[in-house]
């Protein structure tokens, strides 16, 4: 008897099944070196730069179907002042992105100006306190009347006692 099959499948097996025809309109094969892009240019560049397009040239209607494509294109959304960082990296790039793919499949790098898309910034958990601290923090906006600046005012107090909490100890 066969053990029944796991129906479970990571969900990067669905991402170019769902994102394949819009990225096959900008170029892309797949979706990996959008994915992979922080591990291509690194964390840094990553954060002011975002791949948008693979322009490839066309071929002739009667071309050898043997024959590789001519390296193409890859246009790349940056960031202000990171484009000129970019330009003076775009040969490192360039031989990084073609090393992912494993053939030379870029040949030119183009840049272009604008805001990169960024994921929103976690905000951190609320520090938990002790119940005396809390009351410290409760007593400290007690007498404030207006709601907003009472509410600011307690999370400052709690911001304030629970990164001492946080903080270790040490004994000299």
């Amino acid at each position: 008897m066969r053990p029944p099959r796991s129906r479970t499948r990571p969900l990067a097996d669905f991402i170019d099944v769902c994102l394949g025809p819009s990225l096959a309109a900008q170029g892309f094969a797949a979706s990996d070196v959008i994915v992979a892009w922080p591990d291509i240019v690194g964390e840094r560049l990553a954060a002011f730069t975002q791949p948008l397009k693979i322009e490839w040239k066309k071929r002739p209607p009667h071309s050898d179907p043997e024959t590789r494509a001519e390296p193409a294109t890859l246009v790349v959304r940056v960031e202000g002042a990171f484009a000129l960082e970019l330009q003076h990296l775009a040969p490192q790039v360039i031989e990084r992105v073609n090393a992912h793919y494993g053939w030379r499949c870029i040949g030119k790098l183009v840049l272009k100006q604008g805001a990169v898309r960024r994921a929103a910034p976690r905000k951190p958990p609320a520090p938990v306190l002790s119940d005396t601290d809390r009351l410290k923090v409760e007593l400290a906006s007690q007498a404030i009347e207006e709601d907003g600046l009472k509410a600011a005012i307690g999370r400052l107090g709690q911001a304030v006692l629970g990164s001492r909490a946080a903080r270790p100890t040490t004994k000299a």
